[in-house]
């Protein structure tokens, strides 16, 4: 076997559990065949994907070569001099607008939030990119059914997005083997992966981009705020005092370092029997309206605990684009409130 009959024969080769080969996900970069010894190089993002497309080379091509040397193709290091969040970087030029929504704690239904939000954005004609920044827990593929697609990259060598419902999509969990593959990730590893999905994604031009960010005030949100001019920071909370108090801390961070504040969203705000239409307040009442005359920023609106968002969300189907005109319009009013509250360029 040749050298162009074993790069015929890669890009042939399917990759693990999926039904896309090498070729098409763009992950060998260079073959090389001499004297029945076989040298490849492989593009690949994470160490996980190497090694899996690794053992399966070695398993088909294995006994057809004196040697097999695999290799993965040493990255370019990126510029990591960080800006600062009163003179901030911009690795987004390409974006007019960034968005970023945040959340004092998980489980509060930001990244639901975030999706709705960014496709309420899309349906009002503008050109929408979507980052999934909350690389420990990435939700976005499957808010958005893109849940089994896998990394791929174009001609110009750059990451190539999902895209579904108007929006340009990615995650850290579209360069993942498996989707229970765990990111065992310090924080500077992680920041640096979300720099390169900033600056080597083809992300064309957008009017806004909006960043799904982890909950906290960790590394990732300083980062991002030295990264990138926020135009606007989004709060998601419940009412519950819990959640008060985890968004107080994330409020104070954006106000610390001179993020704009677009407002606040209560999230699973109240629930509706649809049997007797009682209303119930499962998580208490008045923590969002509470928050925002502490803080002097806008409640952007109080969305509810809802089976209809909970399963249209559990099967990518976001309630903005297949929910009822009642849900529709909670997500809709809320971008509506963001345009009285910021001034955005479009």
């Amino acid at each position: 076997m040749n050298t162009k009959e074993l790069t015929a024969a890669l890009n042939a080769l399917a990759y693990p559990g999926l039904s896309r080969t090498l070729g098409e996900l763009k992950l060998i970069s260079k073959v090389k065949v001499s004297d029945n010894h076989a040298l490849i190089e492989l593009l690949t993002v994470s160490d996980d994907s190497y090694l899996t497309v690794k053992s399966a080379i070695e398993s088909t091509f294995g006994n057809e070569f004196a040697s097999l040397n695999i290799t993965k193709k040493i990255q370019v290091q990126k510029d990591i001099n960080y800006g600062n969040s009163a003179a901030p970087n911009n690795r987004a030029p390409y974006a007019k607008n960034v968005i970023a929504v945040t959340s004092g704690k998980g489980g509060v239904g930001k990244s639901t939030v975030s999706v709705n939000l960014a496709i309420a954005l899309a349906q009002k004609g503008y050109k929408v990119g979507i980052l999934d920044a909350d690389v420990y827990g990435p939700n976005i593929p499957r808010l958005t059914n893109t849940d089994l697609e896998k990394i791929k990259w174009n001609d110009e060598n750059k990451i190539v997005p999902s895209e579904n419902y108007g929006l340009k999509i990615m995650s850290v969990a579209l360069t993942t083997p498996t989707s229970d593959t765990p990111l065992v990730w310090r924080s500077s590893v992680a920041v640096s992966a979300l720099i390169q999905f900033l600056e080597d994604v083809a992300w064309g031009e957008l009017d806004f981009l909006v960043i799904d960010m982890p909950p906290g005030t960790g590394d990732i949100q300083l980062t991002m705020a030295q990264e990138l001019p926020i135009t606007a920071g989004v709060i998601v909370t419940t009412p519950q005092l819990v959640a008060s108090d985890d968004v107080s801390r994330s409020i104070r961070m954006f106000q610390d370092i001179h993020v704009p504040m677009a407002g606040l969203i209560e999230n699973m705000s109240y629930f509706v029997a649809p049997d007797t239409g009682t209303r119930y307040n499962i998580f208490g009442t008045g923590g969002g309206e509470r928050l925002a005359a502490r803080y002097n920023i806008p409640l952007l609106g109080q969305i509810p605990l809802d089976m209809d968002i909970r399963e249209g969300s559990d099967n990518g189907e976001p309630p903005v684009v297949l929910g009822s005109d009642e849900l529709k319009n909670y997500y809709r009013e809320v971008v509506e409130n963001m345009f009285k509250a910021v001034k955005f360029k479009i």
